[in-house]
C-alpha cells in the first residue's frame, strides 16, 4: 500500500473482473470445479451469458442453488481453485498504464465484490499487489454492487467528495453502482471481450 504523506484530493476507483483484469475464464473454470463437487455444472456459454458481472448467490440461485451452507462451500470451493487458472487471466496494460500516470494526484482504490483472497491470488500473480491505496473488497460490504456501497466506503475513507472521484467499470451491476455513488464513471468496453 501506498504512503499517504502527501494528501491527494481526488479518487480514482477501479472495479477488478472485467475492467483491470479479464477474468471471465478464470472464475468459469473455477465456480465449474467447485459446482462439480456438489453434482452441478453448467456450460461454458450459459457463464458467459448470464453469469459474469454478477454476484454468485444470484447466479448460482438461477440454477436451484438457495441452500446457506451449500453456497458458503461452493463459494469457498471456488476461491480455493481460482489461483490454479490464473494462467487464463489477462491483464488490461493500459488501464494499469493510466493508473501509473494518475497517482500523482488521485488515490488509486480498488473496489470489487470478489473475495480477499482471490483479489490476493490474482494481484501476486501479476505483480499488482502495491499498486493500490487501499482495496475493498466483498468483506468489506454488507451490499454487493449494484449498491454503491463499496464506493460509497471508499469516498468516505479518503474524505473524498463524488465530484472529485472517478470510477472504472465495465458489468451493469458496477456501473449501476458507479452511477448511484454520484460520481463519475467511464464504462471499460473492449477488455471484457
Amino acid at each position: 500500500m501506498t504512503d499517504f504523506a502527501i494528501k491527494r484530493k481526488k479518487l480514482a476507483l477501479f472495479d477488478l473482473d472485467g475492467t483491470l483484469f479479464n477474468t471471465n475464464e478464470v472464475n468459469y473454470l473455477a465456480y465449474k470445479e467447485a459446482l462439480e463437487n456438489f453434482g452441478f455444472s453448467f456450460e461454458h456459454d450459459y457463464w458467459y451469458a448470464n453469469c459474469i458481472g454478477r454476484h454468485y448467490k444470484d447466479f448460482l440461485a438461477d440454477i436451484d442453488i438457495t441452500d446457506e451452507e451449500t453456497l458458503k462451500s461452493i463459494h469457498r470451493l471456488k476461491k480455493q481453485a481460482y489461483k490454479k487458472y490464473l494462467n487464463y487471466a489477462k491483464e488490461n496494460n493500459h488501464l494499469f498504464e493510466i493508473i501509473e500516470l494518475i497517482k500523482p494526484n488521485y488515490y488509486v482504490v480498488l473496489v470489487t465484490t470478489a473475495s480477499k483472497k482471490n483479489v490476493e491470488d490474482i494481484l501476486k500473480e501479476f505483480d499488482k499487489l502495491n499498486t493500490f491505496d487501499k482495496i475493498f473488497t466483498q468483506e468489506d460490504v454488507t451490499k454487493m454492487k449494484p449498491d454503491p456501497e463499496g464506493y460509497l466506503k471508499a469516498m468516505q475513507y479518503f474524505d473524498i467528495e463524488a465530484e472529485d472521484t472517478i470510477i472504472f467499470e465495465d458489468s451493469e451491476a458496477g456501473l449501476s453502482a458507479a452511477k448511484a455513488s454520484g460520481a463519475y464513471y467511464f464504462q471499460v468496453f473492449k477488455f471484457n471481450d
